[in-house]
């Protein structure tokens, strides 16, 4: 489809004599998709049987009536209070065995089975009276699996799904127990039924016990999924399930649940997601206003593998947000530059959240296109702008495949959360790190799940702090001809979460002759410098074998190491050496870059590279050589501006 904006709508909110104008309202600005219903269980079935659809129904009319496409959710991340009631025991327990109440939403365990029936009943019962509307142009999934960590649950339900799920993959009790390493502190199990969750106990339990339980968990929001997709793929085949994940929320792995999604789409709130995170100082001053140049970008190259190249934002943030500590209102413009980066990456959909703020309950202080007056907010009319600039652009077609990729796990964000060893070391850190490095060359960047078999069209790939080898990405790196980069901490455990016989990066001698015999690791404010730049921070391996040394710290020990095209980084970097590493494989790989001003990013789809303004003041694009026309802006790209330019030859 033609890039297209959306918005989120809550008729259930408004007096019904407000519908009609606020779908011609929409149609006015130009919004093409609304999504519906994802919270509205208990006006569905307000008391068990009564089913009142009726006035959804209406909603979808009226919304029909003005071209919109409607995409409806299934309720089921808000049951209502009655459902409580009939299954008392699907609250999800916490790590500290206290079951979770009612009066919010996402309050239901992935394990409890009559949960997931009653889940199937409701989107049967909506499949059935709304599959042949006219309006309808898909379907949302539940509302952000795992969010305000509810992935995990240590509940009766959980502990009978996990020793069922052990058994199964184990087949006896000697398999576990030989795969975990009981032996140790005399932890041997003589049935699986003996087996517990890994909570409450005195000290750390068994490593691998704690990431089993963490896929265990995974697959129960996969099939959770999968249960309501087969149900909407069954009556209408030929419209899109989709899913809204979260920028950061890893508890799960997305992959998995996107083997039953036709779209892959994702919630970016930009401003809130970078007050939460863990980014330094004086990144949040900095970016206060707009937004981490890089995470939103990031999420967008990463949900277009998970769809399997389709992908939508849900929800985009419009103002102000609700839910972190502190809720700085966007510079103006925003909330039509996230639009255009969205697109640039090739979104089909970015759907604006929400139509009307809410003038009661938990999220009034979240902003939406309109203010709770009725009257525009600003973003109401960057909505607008974007609407009208895609028209006249005609941009379309697919993002541009880019020549540089990074491999994402979500099973190496569980694991060194298990066993973290260094404080702060994670996976996704250093992933993101490498992806801002080759992003402010102008250089398009592709996200790979780790069940990627082939690294074909690459020159160069990068895979830090993998846990643990997958068979497919073995398989890709021995075929692979390009520069690859790997570590820290590659490799340097099985699947089961215990060292390999030769050590991490546990790879062929012939490939990489190299092995970690030691690691420092160090608390957060201590760094080692690097030799001609940038410092090593948290982690350090010390290394024997033939690999050549490229960079090493002020204390002689290696930090970059290469054999053919082959690089090894044995450290966690700081932001200077990161972009060094990205520097020099780049310079390898004889790549040719842009030169972009700080605070600006750019992205190719369709024929069109799209430059974006991150920074609080104007900058001065320089044209590069396969640059010929402005569409949109131009070389002087204001403070949260967007430029689009023509290509020479179609991306």
């Amino acid at each position: 489809m033609n890039p297209a904006i959306g918005v989120c709508y809550y008729p259930e909110h408004w007096p019904e004599d407000w519908w009609e104008s606020d779908a011609a309202r929409m149609a006015e600005v130009g919004i093409k998709v609304v999504r519906i219903g994802e919270f509205a269980w208990s006006k569905l079935e307000p008391t068990p049987g009564d089913l009142q659809l009726d006035w959804m129904i209406r909603a979808m009319d009226v919304l029909g009536r003005q071209g919109l496409q409607v995409i409806v959710g299934t309720p089921t991340a808000t049951p209502p209070r009655w459902m409580i009631d009939k299954h008392p025991d699907m609250l999800a327990v916490d790590a500290q065995g206290r079951r979770k109440g009612f009066g919010s939403r996402r309050h239901y365990d992935f394990s409890h089975l009559g949960y997931r029936e009653e889940s199937a009943r409701i989107t049967r019962i909506l499949s059935d009276a709304l599959s042949d509307h006219p309006a309808l142009g898909g379907w949302q999934t539940d509302n952000e699996y795992g969010c305000h960590g509810t992935t995990y649950s240590y509940s009766p339900a959980a502990l009978d799904g996990f020793r069922l799920w052990l058994e199964n993959k184990y087949g006896t009790i000697a398999a576990l127990n030989q795969a975990w390493g009981t032996v140790f502190w005399s932890m041997d199990y003589n049935r699986f039924d003996q087996i517990e969750l890994p909570n409450l106990t005195v000290t750390e339990v068994l490593p691998i016990h704690d990431l089993d339980f963490r896929r265990y968990s995974s697959d129960q929001v996969a099939a959770f999924n999968k249960v309501q997709y087969d149900i909407l793929k069954a009556a209408r085949p030929d419209l899109p399930v989709i899913h809204n994940f979260m920028s950061r929320y890893t508890e799960f792995d997305h992959y998995d649940v996107a083997e039953t999604l036709d779209v892959a789409s994702w919630d970016s709130y930009p401003i809130g997601h970078l007050a939460v995170s863990d980014e330094p100082e004086e990144t949040k001053r900095a970016y206060l206003r707009q937004g981490d140049p890089d995470n939103a970008a990031f999420h967008h190259d990463h949900y277009r593998t998970v769809g399997h190249g389709r992908w939508w934002i849900m929800e985009q943030q419009p103002g102000p947000v609700n839910w972190a500590q502190a809720n700085p209102d966007p510079l103006p413009g925003m909330a039509r530059l996230w639009a255009w980066e969205a697109f640039a990456h090739g979104a089909e959909v970015v759907s604006y959240f929400r139509w009307r703020q809410a003038p009661f309950a938990q999220e009034q202080m979240h902003a939406g296109l309109h203010r709770p007056d009725r009257e525009p907010a600003p973003a109401y009319f960057e909505a607008k702008q974007v609407a009208e600039e895609l028209a006249a652009t005609g941009i379309g077609g697919t993002a541009a495949k880019g020549r540089i990729a990074l491999v994402f796990d979500y099973q190496s964000e569980w694991a060194w959360d298990v066993q973290p060893q260094a404080a702060g070391f994670k996976h996704g850190t250093h992933v993101r790190a490498l992806y801002a490095a080759f992003r402010k060359h102008g250089l398009d960047v592709e996200i790979l799940s780790p069940k990627t078999k082939t690294f074909d069209g690459f020159d160069i790939v990068a895979i830090p702090g993998l846990f643990a080898w997958t068979d497919e990405l073995r398989e890709a790196i021995s075929d692979f001809d390009g520069h690859l980069l790997l570590g820290p901490r590659t490799g340097s455990k099985t699947q089961n979460f215990s060292f390999p016989a030769r050590l991490g990066p546990d790879l062929p001698q012939n490939l990489l002759d190299l092995k970690v015999s030691r690691v420092d690791s160090l608390p957060p404010g201590i760094e080692v410098p690097v030799k001609g730049g940038g410092s090593a921070r948290l982690w350090r391996e010390k290394i024997e074998g033939g690999a050549e040394v490229v960079m090493e710290d002020v204390e002689g020990v290696p930090v970059l190491v290469s054999q053919g095209k082959v690089f090894y980084l044995t450290a966690s970097g700081d932001r200077a050496l990161m972009q060094r590493v990205a520097d020099y494989l780049i310079a390898e790989a004889n790549m040719p870059v842009l030169t972009i001003p700080a605070g600006v990013r750019c992205r190719v789809r369709g024929g069109f590279r799209i430059y974006v303004n991150y920074g609080a003041t104007a900058q001065m694009l320089t044209k590069a050589d396969d640059e010929t026309a402005y569409v949109v802006g131009g070389a002087d790209i204001p403070a949260a501006g967007v430029t689009v330019v023509k290509l020479a030859t179609a991306g």
